[in-house]
This record gives structure tokens, sequence and C-alpha cells, in this order.
């Protein structure tokens, strides 16, 4: 007697369909800054004279050869905003760091997923490393031989001057562009795209 088959099971998608519903309410409860963080170059709002038509930067994003480099500026002048934007932009696996917590034994951990990542799935990774000044000789002297060999590329964030505070041999190999505070009016434009956003927004 041959055997009968199994109707299909209903409601295989029920995890998908929670954990999709799960993260719009946790968009959701997320805090302003983070809700309206550009996700674009279009959205980002400030430093022209790096991201503006026709600049190079932009050019490098858009045409996905974005090097590595060490973003210096302020506080809230986009650092962390920008970084993510080139990781969106060019497809790559975003992997943030502090120098305050971070050491040597994550970026290890980092670096072997982003070899798996590259190997497996043809995707790079950006190594964002926010305040690289605070990593000493010995942790930035390790980051060195993967920005070298391409394993990840490298987007350093600092409020200070790169040429004291990051290594001859790894600054070199990265692009530096300086980041200028937002004015007023830059200022006023994030404001009322907060308030007129109805999904992101206020």
């Amino acid at each position: 007697m041959p055997a009968r088959k199994q109707p299909a099971r209903r409601g295989s998608k029920a995890p998908d369909m929670f954990a999709e519903a799960a993260a719009r309410r946790a968009a959701g409860q997320a805090p302003l800054a983070a809700r309206m963080r550009p996700r674009t170059l279009d959205e980002f709002v400030g430093q022209e004279h790096l991201v503006g038509e026709g600049r190079l930067l932009r050019k490098a994003i858009e045409a996905d050869e974005a090097p590595s480099m060490v973003l210096w500026g302020p506080p809230g002048s986009g650092k962390t905003t920008l970084a993510r934007i080139v990781a969106g932009m060019t497809k790559s696996h975003f992997a943030p760091i502090s120098a305050v917590a971070a050491g040597v034994a994550d970026l290890r951990r980092i670096v072997d997923e982003a070899r798996d990542r590259l190997g497996m799935h043809n995707q790079r990774t950006i190594l964002f490393i926010d305040e690289i000044h605070r990593f000493n000789k010995a942790q930035q002297d390790a980051v060195l031989p993967y920005v070298e060999d391409g394993t990840v590329t490298l987007i350093g964030a600092t409020t200070e001057n790169p040429s004291f505070e990051v290594i001859s041999p790894l600054l070199s190999r990265c692009r530096v562009y300086t980041l200028e505070p937002l004015t007023p009016e830059q200022v006023e434009v994030i404001v009322r795209r907060a308030l007129a956003d109805d999904e992101r927004g206020l």
C-alpha cells in the first residue's frame, strides 16, 4: 500500500513574520537619532566638500571603490553615519568596534569572519573603529596587515589629529578626510526632517 503523502505544514513562515514584527517594533522604539540616521548620501547633511555631487569621495563610494580612510572631525559631524552609508552603498558587511572597549582578540574575530565572508560570499567587510586614536601602537600594528592584504577596508573615526594619533604605516594606507562641524542651518534641516517624517521622525 503506497505511503500517504503528508499534508504540507501550514504556518511555516510564522517565525519569520514574528521576527519581522519584532524588528519593526524595535525600530519604532529606537532613539530618534537612530531612526533618523541617514541611509544614503542624498540624505546625508553637511560635508559637501567631501560627498557633494562630483566630489572625489562621493564618486569613489558610488563606484564601489571606497578606500580605507580616517574620518577626522568633531563629535556630531557624521563620522559614524558616513561609515554606515559607505558600507550600505557598497554592499559591504559593517563591523563596528570601539577602540575604548575592544582589543586584539575582537579584531582577530572580525578578521576571521571577514575572510570567511569574502571567500564564501565574495562580500567585503568594512572594519569601523570608533575613536581609533584610543588604540595603542601594538593594537594599531595588529590592524595593519589586514588593511594591506585587503581582508578588511578600514574606516577609522577620530576627534584627534591622525598625524599624531595614528601610526605612520597605517596612516599611509588610508585617506584622511576632515569633517567640519554642522552649521546652524544644517542642524535646522535635520530638525525639520524629524518633524516632517511620520514614519521615522517625531
